[in-house]
């Protein structure tokens, strides 16, 4: 791992970089495969699962007699532990309920908001090496509460043309309303346009490659919103000299299991705790068997040693990173100067794989130096907020001058119109 000592300020942003991909091509391969997808229908995305899935689909949608198999596939730990972090992810973001409360701007004027929840959602979930069941407990478990009518998931199947039975029993338990065997753009495409089978939904969550990514950027242009931009996986842990190595280097490397392109950091006043955290790393790196894809991840990634704990917090801010690991015997303290982060994990045994899983709180968050201005996938982002006013005679009374004489400043002659005969109508 590269580690880098005492960086001055102005030399910050060059460190923080995130692994530059060039996807001018890949824009042009994903534009050509959404536009099949939107002309041809189901006929195009079962092309493409054959092409990119090597599997021949009958039908895309997933059948009640699969989704009952797949039931007696999972161990019965597993559902247990399916379970449980279900039950903890719906309680958490079941106190994220909004509360609106009227409000009388001036005498006879009351004004308030309603939360309204998206009719119809699409989730993606990704298969391929890492088939990820928890991800649909994290998508599909607020999309239920909110009131989402309809849920509609896309996953991949394998070769042998069936999703991996824990995702269909985690959908089962989370309330998935329809399933279907999609994957990359051309799922993506399928759930923006719709096709004959999958329904046309009105926002896509969900991670997945860069395809995906850029599918998901593509589509939200003009057709449909999405949850967030996103990139590759990626930890920040801020450590003093009070870490455990073997905590930290555990951290990093979860992370790093995660793809080629994933990062991680460690943002240290200790600089016994770099060689040691180093030391650590390849002690646990040898076991895993996603050893490879960690070490090219780990090409990527940055041991950075700092004057003190302000600087810490500083270069933290300014990475942004989607989950931040704080492990210093001050954490309460320096959990108060987060600004950027998409999700927080304080003290030494809040391990990022708590949040991943069963913790409560949701694992889709904002990658990329994204957590600047955008929030981790939470209840309100399965809902709309309507605005609604009300005027009595009195309310046109108290602000009926105004809106005149700032219609008639903007030259808006029907504007101010519309209120001027309410006003002589009283």
């Amino acid at each position: 791992m590269n580690i880098t000592r005492l960086p001055a300020r102005a030399d910050w942003q060059q460190l923080l970089a995130r692994p530059h991909l060039d996807v001018s091509q890949l824009n042009a391969t994903v534009a050509a495969v959404l536009s099949d997808v939107r002309q041809r229908g189901d006929e195009a995305v079962k092309g493409y699962e054959l092409k990119f899935d090597h599997v021949d689909l009958a039908q895309l949608a997933v059948t009640t007699e699969e989704m009952d198999e797949a039931e007696g596939l999972v161990a019965p730990r597993l559902r247990q532990a399916i379970e449980l972090a279900h039950a903890n992810i719906r309680l958490f973001h079941e106190k994220q309920r909004f509360q609106g409360k009227k409000v009388e701007t001036q005498p006879g004027v009351v004004c308030w908001q309603k939360s309204v929840p998206i009719e119809r959602v699409g989730l993606y979930i990704p298969g391929g090496t890492a088939p990820l069941f928890s991800t649909v407990l994290m998508l599909a478990t607020p999309a239920k509460i909110a009131g989402c009518s309809e849920i509609v998931l896309c996953t991949p199947p394998g070769r042998d043309g069936k999703v991996n039975p824990a995702i269909l029993v985690a959908a089962r338990v989370a309330g998935v309303s329809r399933i279907f065997k999609a994957g990359g753009v051309q799922a993506i495409g399928a759930m923006a346009y719709g096709t004959e089978s999958v329904p046309k939904v009105y926002k896509i969550f969900g991670p997945g490659n860069q395809y995906v990514m850029a599918a998901k950027q593509q589509v939200s242009l003009h057709d449909v919103a999405i949850d967030m931009p996103a990139g590759p996986s990626e930890v920040c842990v801020v450590a003093d000299e009070t870490a455990r190595p073997d905590f930290v280097a555990a951290d990093l490397l979860s992370q790093a299991e995660h793809g080629v392109d994933s990062q991680v950091l460690l943002i240290t006043t200790s600089e016994q705790l770099l060689y040691d955290v180093q030391a650590e790393v390849s002690r646990q790196l040898e076991p895993l068997p996603r050893k490879d894809i960690a070490l090219k991840a780990l090409d990527n990634s940055r041991l950075v040693l700092v004057a003190d704990e302000q600087e810490m917090m500083d270069m933290a801010n300014a990475y942004a990173p989607e989950h931040l690991v704080v492990q210093a015997k001050n954490y309460q303290r320096l959990a108060d100067q987060v600004v950027n982060a998409g999700s927080v994990f304080l003290g030494q045994y809040a391990c990022e794989s708590a949040g991943d899983y069963a913790s409560g709180t949701n694992h889709t968050l904002p990658t990329h130096g994204y957590a600047t201005a955008y929030s981790g996938v939470n209840l309100d982002s399965y809902c709309r907020k309507v605005t609604f006013q009300h005027l009595t005679a009195e309310g046109v009374r108290s602000i009926g001058p105004a809106v005149e004489i700032m219609a008639e400043a903007e030259q808006l002659a029907a504007h101010k119109n519309a209120m001027t005969i309410r006003l002589n109508s009283i």
